[in-house]
């Protein structure tokens, strides 16, 4: 059964509830059945975009606007849709109207920051991931703050990305990536000593990749560690031999 058919029932049963009555919370039934409406739409059309139906999630996601142009999720899995097929004007008009509705909220801010940093908007970009970690109820704080770090390096403030990638590590200690990041600007800032501390401490969560691997290596050798370099350099070609990096080593 398709999706849009099991959930035009419940539809049917909502739009039937009536419209005028008023319940204790304030709220008319009509507005909270519109509301309803417009979270299953978008429940809907969130399941359409996993499966990378596009023309079906936005069809899904402009009804429930419809019903409900109040509703903060549906702005953004829409403005998402819309990114993807690669209408930015739509996208942040959405995801700046979902911050409208919740302007405090960290999942709605981190989204807008992360799509004005893609579309080059950095500077625009780098508040909204300072509200996001202001949340107290974001879960999410170290994904903001390495957010903010990887759009700070698009604009070559290597010091900044630097204390947002240790901010990181404050509140997640084993955040693979803000690791390998970290050791990754220290070691273009000439700290090879600092970043050799960091791409160890990447090194012992057991996940090698190549990139990291190289990293090391290059740490190694800056330190005139050979041996410790040649240990980095075994690893990338005997685990990862068909890699870019590993054929750079050649």
């Amino acid at each position: 059964m398709r999706p849009e058919w099991r959930i035009a029932g419940i539809l049917l049963v909502l739009l039937l509830a009536g419209c005028a009555t008023s319940g204790g919370n304030g709220f008319s039934t009509g507005k909270v059945n519109a509301m309803e409406a417009a979270r299953i739409h978008t429940e809907l059309g969130q399941q359409y975009l996993e499966r990378g139906e596009l023309k079906q999630a936005l069809e899904a996601l402009q009804k429930a606007l419809q019903f409900d142009d109040d509703y903060a999720p549906a702005h953004t899995v829409i403005a998402t849709i819309y990114a993807r097929i690669g209408e930015n004007a739509e996208a942040e008009r959405n995801y700046r109207r979902a911050v409208e509705l919740k302007p405090k909220n960290g999942d709605t801010n981190n989204n807008l920051g992360v799509f004005l940093c893609r579309i080059g908007k950095v500077d625009q970009a780098l508040p909204y991931f300072e509200t996001a970690v202001r949340d107290p109820f974001y879960q999410t704080k170290d994904v903001a703050l390495a957010n903010a770090a990887r759009c700070l390096l698009k604009k070559h403030d290597i010091a900044g990305a630097e204390r947002d990638y240790r901010r990181v590590l404050a509140i997640n200690p084993v955040n693979a990536d803000a690791l390998y990041q970290l050791a990754s600007v220290l070691y273009r800032q000439g700290k090879a000593f600092q970043a050799s501390a960091f791409i160890q401490r990447f090194d012992a969560l057991g996940r090698p990749n190549p990139a990291a691997l190289l990293l090391g290596y290059r740490i190694e050798k800056r330190l005139g560690d050979e041996e410790g370099a040649r240990n980095y350099k075994k690893r990338l070609v005997t685990l990862f031999p068909d890699s870019e990096q590993a054929q750079s080593m050649q």
